[in-house]
């Protein structure tokens, strides 16, 4: 490729703005005037705003994916300016969106895969109260998320970064009046903040690094004339720019940032690679840092607590937020800055081993869950892992190929979970369910075909993204070591067999054998879980209420719970009911995703040894926006030892699914509580996440709590104690000022105006207006001269 290609070409796009525009009107209306809507016109009103306003959108996006696919592969960067939100020395923001084909398949992504839950929501939230809020916060997500992925620079992306974390916080929180779900979308704002941090500093520092070095010695910013504009005392020098017309100086641009780095004639990669922050590589410290974002917001390792917990809030969140689009943000900004990744071998190296850790350790928790829930919500923060191998080991397509496979499969899994909830009457325990087949067909086809995606099967296509994903890990050489890749494999194909064996059990614990619904819960099990019997306490009161009329009040005191009947029969708010295929709202976004579960792997990723002759389809199309894939190095072993690993992936996946199903199908085999009684304190570290959540309760929480009583003594005791005794002294200085004003200066002040008074009062009595009374004053007066001056001396 010549060095020309790495630039890239602005092409103005001037109706970009529509696609988030959308859905924040959406979000608008139904935030200002859904509640007056829902009223009056019904909840349709609501769903008809935000669903059209995601319609919208996707008209839009499709016609700009349209024309990019239509331009030439140099001509693919659209971008739109609207206007500058400030400009301050060097630093200059726009309110700007810029799509080049890697945010284009983002926006397809949101957009579409959205849109289906949108509709879907029309259906199993159509008995909740607020479905007003609902649809409010679904819209205003859509737009962040949209904001994320469309900005063409820093600033513009963090808005967005910043309001999907708003907006995770108002959806898994949405029935706020329970305590553990306004606990759950309270910790997971919070967690994010931890990384947003990161991020921040970054960036901070990246920017810094454009204009200036810091010098060896002193570790003080030295601005550097040329790139810096203009430094104080010294006049303003024009700017630099290469032999190839590129800019170079700080930037918020993504397409400015690229070209500088990706254009070998400004030598500013070279510049970048040779400076250091605090005798620590710069380009290491900034990856590391906007990477501690991305563990955040993707749910990796360390800070992955929060996505488990954010399952309470209702499904089509978890579908939306946790399979689609916001857990993937941080992979999409690895992605983003692939050409400064590539640039750091320890940054890409600590991201791939951050994920490969994150793969194994998530899915062996989600051997031993029961919420099914809570196996899909370990089953994503183990994608993600993947995801992280891909663009760490520097197969950027690859991960961002996952990253499609999987908005499509788990948001499958994750919708096909909530038609499962709302079949068992809102059970989420896979122990009470089993035997869904015969009445949820629809439900249990798709969930298969999900899991065939996830679990790796050729005929899926998350065979096609994992597959590449391990591949690449085990040829990559651009890591701190060689035999990490290797390693890597080995860890991330143990994870792959894993998710294989969490998944089918998942799948023949709810839909083969016998329905076990009709039991009830047993105390036993509440002990066990009692976090899975959260979101169902009411229907649980509702059985052992005294009575139907008691049990029916027990159900409506619950604040914001979803009506659990939707068309069933009428005890179908009790566990025990008959199971019932959901609402055709639902099915068919089941079979949609199911569908492109299966075919897009093939369609976007067939292997170039498997014939064609040339690279993958989606390979080709995100190639602009990779400049890096021409500095990240694979080994070539050869046809036949990659045929042989593709084998590989295919056992795997059929060892997991055999192992799945000599267990759990049609809960028939005794071996999985033989093991249990076998191992118990094995399985209940296991079952309980390590205790990693009672960790960081002990250590984090509980240290910041200690913190803030040090604090707080310290305020109330010392420093309110020195305030205070500051306070008492200037009372005390004022009282003394007072008095030696009231009784010095005030005195002595009106004692000279009394003297003053008094004397003009005696003087004037001398002055009466007679003349004889003067004469004989002025008599006397020469009478006391004379008896003075002559008689006295």
């Amino acid at each position: 490729m010549e060095q020309t290609d790495n630039i890239a070409r602005a092409i103005d796009v001037g109706w970009l703005w529509l696609i988030p525009l959308f859905p924040l009107a959406g979000a608008a209306v139904n935030g200002l005037f859904g509640k007056r809507l829902q009223e009056r016109l019904g909840k349709r009103a609501n769903h008809a705003i935000a669903v059209g306003a995601m319609l919208l959108s996707c008209v839009v996006a499709e016609v700009a994916f349209w024309k990019m696919i239509a331009a030439a592969p140099g001509d693919r960067f659209f971008e739109n300016h609207l206007w500058t939100m400030w400009r301050s020395g060097a630093l200059k923001v726009d309110l700007s969106f810029g799509l080049d084909p890697l945010g284009m398949l983002m926006t397809m992504i949101v957009t579409h895969v959205a849109t289906l839950i949108h509709v879907y929501s029309t259906g199993y939230m159509a008995d909740e109260p607020a479905y007003w809020r609902f649809f409010f916060w679904m819209n205003l997500f859509a737009f962040s998320m949209l904001l994320l992925v469309m900005g063409s620079n820093f600033v513009v992306m963090f808005f967005g970064w910043e309001g999907v974390g708003l907006c995770s916080w108002g959806l898994i929180a949405f029935w706020y009046e329970d305590l553990e779900k306004a606990k759950a979308g309270m910790k997971a704002f919070v967690v994010n903040r931890f990384g947003d941090f990161g991020f921040v500093i970054g960036l901070f520092i990246l920017f810094w690094s454009l204009s200036g070095i810091w010098s060896p010695e002193t570790n003080r910013y030295i601005p550097e004339r040329g790139l810096a504009g203009q430094v104080m005392g010294a006049s303003a020098e024009p700017a630099r720019v290469s032999r190839s017309g590129t800019v170079l100086g700080p930037t918020m641009e993504f397409r400015e940032l690229r070209n500088q780095i990706s254009d070998a004639t400004t030598g500013m990669a070279e510049r970048l690679r040779e400076l250091t922050f605090w005798g620590f590589p710069l380009l290491a410290v900034i990856c590391i840092l906007f990477f501690v974002g991305a563990t955040g917001k993707s749910a990796q390792i360390p800070l992955y607590v929060w996505l488990p917990d954010a399952m309470e809030g209702p499904t089509p969140v978890s579908a939306l937020i946790h399979a689609a689009t916001m857990v993937t943000a941080g992979v999409y900004m690895v992605a983003r800055l692939n050409f400064l990744f590539a640039l750091s071998a320890p940054a890409m190296t600590v991201v791939a081993c951050v994920g490969v850790l994150t793969a194994i350790f998530a899915a062996s928790i989600g051997f031993f869950q029961y919420d099914i829930k809570k196996v899909l919500a370990y089953s994503t923060v183990s994608q993600l892992g993947f995801m992280f191998i891909g663009v760490g080991v520097g197969a950027y397509w690859a991960g961002v190929f996952h990253l499609m496979t999987h908005a499509f499969f788990k948001a499958c899994l994750f919708l096909g979970s909530g038609s499962v909830i709302l079949a068992c009457h809102h059970e989420q325990d896979m122990r009470k369910m089993g035997g869904l087949k015969q009445y949820t067909p629809i439900t249990r086809w798709t969930y298969l075909a999900a899991c065939w995606a996830i679990a790796g099967f050729p005929w899926a296509s998350g065979f096609y993204s994992k597959d590449e994903i391990l591949w690449k890990a085990w040829t990559a050489e651009g890591l701190s070591a060689p035999w990490l890749g290797h390693a890597i494999y080995v860890v991330g194909a143990i994870a792959a067999l894993g998710t294989s064996f969490y998944m089918f059990r998942s799948y023949y614990m709810t839909f083969t054998g016998t329905y076990r619904g009709a039991a009830g819960h047993e105390d036993k099990e509440r002990l066990e879980d009692p976090h899975a019997m959260a979101a169902h306490v009411h229907a649980d009161e509702a059985v052992h209420a005294p009575s139907h009329a008691a049990a029916a009040a027990d159900v409506h005191q619950v604040p914001h719970q979803h009506d659990a009947s939707h068309g069933a029969a009428p005890d179908a708010h009790a566990h025990g009911g008959v199971p019932h295929e959901s609402p055709r709202s639902m099915t068919y976004v089941l079979v949609a995703l199911a569908f492109a579960a299966v075919v897009a792997g093939a369609i976007f990723g067939w292997p170039a040894a498997w014939g064609g002759g040339s690279e993958p389809l989606l390979e080709r199309f995100l190639a602009p926006s990779i400049p890096a894939a021409e500095l990240v190095k694979f080994a070539e072993p050869g046809r036949a030892t990659e045929y042989l690993f593709q084998f590989f992936g295919l056992a795997i996946a059929a060892l997991g699914w055999f192992a799945a199903r000599v267990l759990y199908l049609d809960a028939k085999s005794t071996v999985p509580a033989r093991l249990k009684e076998l191992l118990p304190r094995a399985w209940g570290v296991v079952y309980n996440k390590y205790y990693v959540d009672e960790i960081y309760q002990a250590t984090v929480v509980r240290g910041s709590l200690l913190l803030s009583a040090i604090a707080y003594w310290i305020d109330q005791n010392l420093i309110d104690g020195f305030v205070n005794f500051m306070g008492w002294l200037g009372r005390s200085l004022a009282y003394v000022d007072a008095a030696i004003d009231k009784y010095l200066v005030d005195g002595a002040v009106n004692g000279l105006a009394d003297l003053t008074i008094n004397s003009g009062r005696a003087l004037r009595r001398v002055q009466t207006g007679h003349i004889q009374s003067y004469l004989y004053g002025a008599l006397g007066g020469a009478i006391a001269f004379v008896i003075i001056q002559y008689v006295i001396r």
